[in-house]
Order: C-alpha cells, then structure tokens, then sequence
C-alpha cells in the first residue's frame, strides 16, 4: 500500500467521524450549499381525510417524511368554497379580501397588485426558471401572469395525464426549472359526479397519488438531484361534501390542507397553525427570496413558526358541554388561560351555554360548528387556537344578566417614554349596543382605552402605537367585551414590541 494512499483513506475517515459528530449541523450544511428548488402540487377538491382512507402511497409517504397540517377556508360573504378564490389565495399567499376573487369568473381580481408567487419570483431573480401547468386552464390563463417562463393549460383531451407528462418533462429537463406549480384536477370531478364518500373518489386520489408519484420520480432522476434541496409542497383549494358539490359552508366544503417535504420540514410532523397563503410565502422563502412587509402578504413560511401564547393551551382543550352540533368527539374550548393570562368576570352573567361564558380559548373547527353562516368562518386570519367573546352564542341558553368579560395580559416589559407597538388580530361583528375595548395600563395604573369596536372589524391586523409614560417599566393589555344577545369578538396573535 502507498503512502498516499494510507493518507486518503485516513483523510476519507476523518471526514466522516467529523461528519457523524456533527450531525444535524452537518445536514444544515448540506442543505445549505445546495440549490433551493421549490414543486407546488395542487389537488382539485381533495380532502385529506379521504387520502388517509385511500390507496395513496407516494402522498401518504410524502406525509411520513415531512409536515402534514390540515386547514381550513372561509365561506360566504367573505368568499365561497370554489376553486377561483381558492386557487387565488394558495398562489398569491394573500386572502381573498386582498386579491378580491370572488368567483370563478375573476372579476375584479387585483393580481397586479398581489400578483403570483412565481411572478414575484421571476422579479426578484430574474434569473430562476419557473413553470406551471394546470388542468384548470383559469390557473395558468388568469392566476399566473406573463412573467412566469412557462404556463401550459393542458388540453381537455389530454386532462390530468397531459398536465402530469408536461410536469415530468419539464422537471427531468436540463439545466431544470427553479419553482414549479402543478395542478390536477380528476379528484374534484369524481366529488362533484360521485360524491367525497363514494368508492369513485378514493379511486380518483389513488389516480392523482400515481401522478403525484411520477412527479417525485421524475426529481429523484435528475443527473444533478444530489446538489440540489428540492422543497415539495402539496395542497388544495377547497373540499367536498359526502354527496358532492361544494362552494358552501360546510366543513368539509372549507377544508384544505398542506403536505410539505423537505427544507426543514420534520418527518412525521403535524401542525395546527398552517393556513391556505402560507404556500406561496414558504415556496418564496425556501427559494431564499425575502419577503418585504410592503407585499401585505397574509401567508407565513412554514419555515418560520411563531407560535402565541393562546396557541399552548391545545393540549387542554376540552369536548363540548352544552354545544350539540359541533359533534362529541370535537376537542376545542377551554377556559383555561395561558400561562400569564387572566379572564376578569366578575361582571359576568351567569347560565348560559357553558362554552362560551366570558372570554373562552377555542379553535376554527369547534367554534365555526357552534353556529354556521354567522361569518365566524370569515376569521381568517386567526391561527391554532384563538380567544372569543361569544355574547350570541352564550345566551342560546338560560342565563341571567349581561355579558361582561375582560381578558387579561401579562405585565410585559416596556421602555419608559418610548412608544411601543401593540399588535394583535381581531375579528369583530357588531349588533345592538355591544361594545369592544382595548385598554393599557402602566405598571398597574388604572387602564386606560386605546381602541373601541362599536362596528365591523372582520379579519383585520391591527397595530396601535402606545405613548408610554416616562418611568413606566410594564404594560398590561385588557380586552374587555359586552354586550347582550349580540354577535362575537375574536382576538388571537397579541404582542406589544418596544421601539
């Protein structure tokens, strides 16, 4: 044996006890000298729980090796359950109030002001290569503007099997696309001609699972694959009822989900903070392409979890009381506050239905199944679990009094003579003579509002500039809301920055 070649060998084991003690840190590294690459996947009128029911290999797998996180829409007035707004919102990151798709006829769409997440790509770096192909001709005709290198409508002839050849070719294609958008469309026919709970929908998923396996191969053929960190993004634009149809408020009408694999996506996890815009804003984040505040993005890479304080208590949730059609095995209320946090009802009535007597923690599903079509299902921008004030619903039973609650923050630290920033968002509908208050107090002052609701704020972001007093060093926040048998107020995602 030569000398030089004791060297390389020892040099080659070297390398890798380094790289076994470095472990997840080396894979970050790996990752990172890679070139980021983004496949969005959509399925027309796909319910993940039917995936689950279904013969879906490739999807069930991509669901072992990364995130899974199920989701849900909004309904009208806000928007319906169809694929226009729906598809609108995935591909633009933004909600349907901001990209005003109202209907599968586009009118009045402000793409050019929240335009495509492939558009914003090619702005940023006009150098990536992107694509997309679409069943749904509106998608790639309307949605996807010029900008984008390639937009194919498949023909109607050629359906979903021309749209996944196309997809295949171009992503074994070199040098290769940087961010591709793939949509099949044969799932939602077979929900709307068969229904969501008929054999004929489990066979349509196994068929579009085949598709989306082709996709996957046509990845891991690619000659330069090992240099590259491909992030796979599966998802859907609405739901389908058991009989078929959808555009209503059902919940199996507002469902969607995300499967991602890849970037740093943990096999085998879940999530529940997942909403529709996040799509584009994670495929934009993986291709390393900042997101500047000015776009009004709704959407949140996966990448960058925030979770708040009100999304801990899941784990506490409880089943319903007194609600009779949320279903008895739905978990999502509590009374129980974060840590920190405090409900003030000592002016409280008493009876009424037990779930929503003063402030409660809750989720989408449980709270929008205690009542449909009282735009609860508008509160879009709420994430896991959030805080309601339900005046409505608490006096659907006997009770006594009014409602009067007020929830409390923490004490949490600010700069004295410094303004600060409190943030929050807030989901308001008015009726009678109800009332929402946003009160501050300094260092257990007496609180003083900042902000009063005494009509509509639907699924707004607000941000309230505070003038702290010199001296003061903690800050506390109240919502207090009362009302009689009025409608509701929603406040989830609440900080306070100092400048």
């Amino acid at each position: 044996m030569t000398t030089s070649g004791i060297s390389r060998r020892s040099l080659l084991a070297g390398a890798a006890a380094l790289a076994a003690a470095a472990g997840p840190l080396a894979a970050v590294a790996r990752a990172a000298s890679r070139t980021p690459k983004v496949l969005v996947i959509g399925l027309d009128g796909t319910l993940l729980n039917r995936v689950k029911d279904a013969s879906a290999p490739r999807l069930k797998s991509l669901m072992a090796d990364g995130l899974t996180a199920a989701s849900s829409l909004y309904a009208n007035p806000f928007a319906p359950t169809m694929s226009g707004p729906g598809w609108s919102t995935v591909i633009t990151g933004v909600w349907p109030d901001k990209h005003n798709v109202k209907d599968n006829e586009f009118t009045g769409q402000r793409f050019a002001q929240y335009p495509d997440f492939l558009t914003r790509a090619e702005t940023a770096r006009p150098a990536l290569s992107t694509y997309a192909v679409a069943s749904w001709a509106p998608i790639t005709d309307t949605i996807f503007s010029s900008k984008v290198d390639g937009r194919v409508s498949t023909p109607s002839a050629e359906y979903d099997t021309g749209t996944t050849a196309r997809a295949v070719e171009k992503l074994g294609s070199a040098p290769g696309p940087d961010a591709v958008f793939v949509q099949l469309d044969n799932v939602d026919h077979a929900g709307h001609s068969y229904g969501a709970a008929s054999q004929q929908y489990l066979d349509a998923i196994h068929g579009v699972d085949t598709q989306v396996g082709q996709l996957l191969d046509a990845i891991a053929a690619r000659p330069t694959r090992a240099e590259e960190d491909w992030l796979v993004l599966v998802t859907a634009d609405h739901g389908h009822t058991d009989a078929g149809g959808h555009g209503g408020s059902t919940w199996q009408e507002r469902q969607t989900f995300l499967i991602a694999k890849g970037g740093t996506a943990a096999p085998g996890s879940v999530r529940h903070d997942v909403r529709m815009p996040d799509v584009a804003a994670s495929a934009l984040a993986h291709l390393g392409i900042a997101i500047d505040p000015a776009w009004g993005l709704d959407g949140r890479p996966i990448q960058q979890p925030s979770p708040d304080d009100f999304d801990a208590l899941r784990a506490v949730l409880k089943t319903p009381v007194d609600e009779g059609g949320i279903g008895a095995g739905v978990v999502g209320f509590t009374h129980t506050p974060p840590a920190g946090w405090s409900v003030d009802n000592t002016r409280m009535g008493t009876g009424g239905v037990t779930e929503w007597r003063g402030w409660s923690f809750t989720t989408d599903e449980f709270w929008t199944k205690a009542q449909r079509d009282q735009q609860r299902e508008s509160n879009v921008r709420s994430r896991d679990v959030f805080a309601v004030a339900d005046g409505d619903e608490w006096q659907d039973k006997s009770f006594t009094g009014t409602f009067d609650s007020t929830l409390v923050s923490p004490a949490w630290p600010v700069r004295g003579g410094a303004p600060a920033t409190l943030s929050y968002v807030t989901h308001y509908l008015q009726s009678g003579a109800q009332k929402g208050e946003v009160l501050v107090s300094y260092d257990g002052a007496a609180p003083v509002a900042v902000k009063t609701y005494t009509s509509d704020a639907v699924a707004r972001v607000e941000s309230l500039t505070l003038n702290v007093p010199a001296g003061a060093s903690t800050a506390r926040v109240r919502f207090r809301y009362t009302g009689g048998n009025d409608w509701y107020w929603v406040i989830d995602q609440v900080k306070l920055a100092g400048s």
